[in-house]
């Protein structure tokens, strides 16, 4: 039995994080949850976005499913997510963006997996105002960073049977800080002669995304381009409603769904648990429990592809309540 840190976050959080406990619990997944609070909720509840409780079980439990969770503009506490992603120095984001039976969209047959650094570049949050009409934000580019992300992108093609990795860049400009990671991504490539390895500049790929989607294999990205082009290739297969993410380091992971908290409808059982299930899966491969993933995977894939009985944002008149309950009738 494996125990595993649930922050249901803010907005529909709760209720997509509900979802997938029944679902877990249905399909007799072996997990045990940690239920704890972050941002706006913890905030609420306790006094602070990222509670000392929740700091502390992540720790214990090394891997989390996290609910969205509130993101204040340009004002207020800083971001959890980068917050979570660096305290635990979780460098990799992993997010698979693939065509789903049933989800409507322009395109059909993307297979797509980005590979995003996630501890530095302009994320590292190292910025200053210079006198009263002027702010400065430090773009940090580091070779171990840049060789870590791109070993994971190039072991995960290999282990996965994917035959390209294309770094995105603008080297063009940026020729210290971009050109390092590209540095990076050519030593890591070398050791993998089997794997295309090439390189694309950033603004041209947003065209190429658009234009022909199915022409790129594994993406390998700096922090800010990789955040995104990944919410772009989410907009290729029907949205951020469809589209988990894995946030993963030498010592953990933290899986979740990338879309917001979506505050209009929460509390109403109108919101998607589409995303956060699809995590949820990636959570199982992650522990190495791969026959319960591919029968949760299956069963969300024959309700997609049905459409009969999905949400609103899919197309449908389904509550939450009754989306996750056809696919526990399909286990």
């Amino acid at each position: 039995m494996h125990k595993v840190t649930l922050i249901p976050g803010d907005g529909i959080g709760p209720e997509i994080s509900a979802a997938v406990q029944e679902i877990f619990a249905a399909a007799g997944a072996p997990v045990t949850w940690e239920v704890h609070d972050a941002g706006q909720t913890g905030l609420d509840r306790l006094g602070d976005p990222l509670p000392a409780a929740t700091l502390a079980s992540i720790a214990a439990t090394k891997v989390a499913l996290k609910g969205p969770l509130t993101t204040q503009v340009g004002e207020g506490y800083r971001s959890v997510n980068v917050t979570l992603r660096q305290t635990f120095d979780l460098y990799c984001n992993l997010r698979p963006v693939k065509s789903l039976p049933g989800v409507k969209s322009r395109y059909a047959g993307i297979d797509l997996v980005i590979f995003r650094e996630n501890t530095e570049d302009l994320y590292a949050g190292v910025e200053h105002r210079v006198g009263r009409d002027a702010a400065e934000s430090i773009k940090i580019i580091t070779r171990e960073a840049s060789l870590r992300i791109a070993q994971a992108a190039f072991a995960y093609a290999a282990k996965n049977g994917r035959q390209r990795v294309t770094a995105v860049h603008k080297a063009n400009i940026m020729k210290l800080t971009d050109g390092l990671f590209l540095a990076g991504a050519r030593e890591v490539a070398q050791q993998y002669p089997g794997i295309r390895y090439d390189e694309v500049i950033v603004d041209n790929l947003c065209m190429q995304l658009v234009l022909r989607p199915v022409a790129y294999d594994i993406l390998l990205a700096p922090n800010l381009y990789g955040d995104i082009i990944s919410d772009l290739g989410a907009g290729l297969v029907g949205g951020l409603g469809v589209v988990p993410g894995a946030n993963i380091g030498q010592g953990g992971a933290i899986f979740e769904a990338v879309h917001g908290t979506a505050p209009d409808i929460a509390g109403r059982n109108a919101a998607n648990p589409a995303a956060l299930i699809m995590a949820a899966v990636m959570l199982l491969e992650y522990l190495d429990e791969g026959a319960c993933a591919a029968r949760i995977s299956a069963a969300l894939e024959m309700v997609l592809a049905e459409g009969r009985t999905v949400t609103p944002d899919l197309g449908g008149t389904a509550t939450t309540t009754d989306m996750t309950a056809a696919i526990i009738r399909k286990l």
